[in-house]
């Protein structure tokens, strides 16, 4: 398959993708009983209820360290690159991510086990690349946490080395600030000569400079909706060496039921009925670490951190959530991965419900009826 043939590059106008569904709780910090379970059974059967509804990626949290408390929510997850691997052979249609902690890993050789799973996938397989942050999962590999700004400079040789190790013929070499590499070859090389989609996520000015030059996807965390618009203009206005525009995402949990009413009250069932206090008092403690100044609520971020790990709520009834995912989209943004309480139960709805209501939002075209899909058999 040619990769532009994926699903990424479909033409629907809000891309979906669920995120999280590799790690224990996936992205609640909730101790309900309905909360996720991350078998390899439910991660197989949630990704084929996403390819088969048109959903176009997953993308998965690479964690080392959970957040303790009674939940310790991402505490077991599955490491990426293998389990990307094992749902493209899942799968037909839906594009899977791998994440990857570059410090931690050789880019050749992860370019080669990259490789191995975009050939099973037939082109499908993208790679969400983390420059890192939390100290302690540094600390558990031996490997320094370098300062922000040097972090991005040793990703952007990484993924220098990749792509080049991805498309030249004939062994290189390589000598730059932190990689000397003889006679450096690969063969296979990725399904459709071309290199695998590439995704990053930052908030800070570095980080968006390295995606605008390095990457096809950024994700960015959603502060405030209010000026979510000039932020998403301001990175499109960011110069780039490449001809192609970058996609820009955010990371995001929905919470939906039949009426705004149930919705709110299953909210408070997982959060303030059942929360994991202690889990979120323990991230909230890392990750406002030197940046406290930036939450003014810190109750209300502990709320959000146990009913989505951080990431912005899409809260409300079929009609509000697929709402907001118009106003999202007409703020700039190219789509959302979004994470559920339960991936396996909850998402019939999001199929039944929520789907044809973005559809009939101009947002997303039919998926039985689609062209693009139609292509791509």
């Amino acid at each position: 398959m040619d990769r532009l043939n994926t699903r990424f590059f479909n033409s629907n106008k809000f891309k979906l993708g669920l995120f999280a569904m590799n790690c224990s709780n996936g992205l609640t910090m909730t101790k309900a009983p309905e909360r996720w379970d991350a078998s390899w059974e439910n991660n197989v059967a949630a990704a084929r209820l996403a390819d088969e509804a048109g959903i176009e990626f997953l993308l998965p949290i690479g964690r080392w360290h959970g957040y303790k408390g009674e939940t310790d929510t991402e505490g077991s997850t599955f490491e990426t690159l293998t389990w990307a691997a094992g749902l493209l052979a899942s799968t037909r249609n839906i594009c899977v991510s791998g994440t990857l902690h570059v410090a931690f890993m050789s880019p050749v050789f992860a370019s080669k086990q990259m490789v191995t799973a975009d050939l099973i996938g037939r082109g499908r397989f993208a790679l969400n690349i983390v420059s890192g942050w939390n100290a302690g999962e540094f600390g558990m590999f031996g490997t320094m946490l370098m300062e922000h700004d040097r972090r991005y400079d040793y990703t952007a040789e990484w993924v220098h080395v990749v792509k080049r190790i991805w498309s030249e013929d004939k062994p290189f070499d390589h000598d730059g600030d932190f990689f000397k590499l003889k006679n450096v070859l690969l063969k296979p090389k990725p399904a459709g000569g071309s290199h695998p989609l590439l995704i990053s996520a930052g908030n800070s000015d570095k980080g968006r400079d390295f995606a605008v030059n390095n990457v096809d996807c950024l994700f960015i965390a959603i502060q405030d909706v209010n000026t979510l618009a000039e932020r998403v203009a301001g990175i499109r206005a960011i110069p780039k060496a490449s001809p192609y525009p970058v996609g820009i995402y955010a990371s995001g949990h929905t919470i939906f039921r039949r009426t705004r009413k149930e919705a709110e009250e299953f909210y408070h069932y997982i959060v303030d009925e059942h929360g994991d206090w202690e889990a979120a008092e323990h991230a909230a403690r890392i990750r406002l670490e030197n940046r406290a100044d930036r939450v003014t609520d810190i109750q209300a971020f502990k709320r959000r951190l146990i009913s989505g790990v951080g990431t912005y709520p899409v809260l409300g009834d079929y009609d509000d959530v697929a709402q907001q995912f118009k106003n999202l989209s007409d703020a700039g943004l190219d789509g959302m991965a979004v994470g559920l309480v339960n991936y396996v139960t909850e998402f019939p709805a999001f199929r039944d419900e929520i789907l044809p209501r973005m559809e009939r939002l101009g947002l997303r075209e039919p998926y039985k009826t689609s062209q693009f899909e139609a292509a791509a058999e």
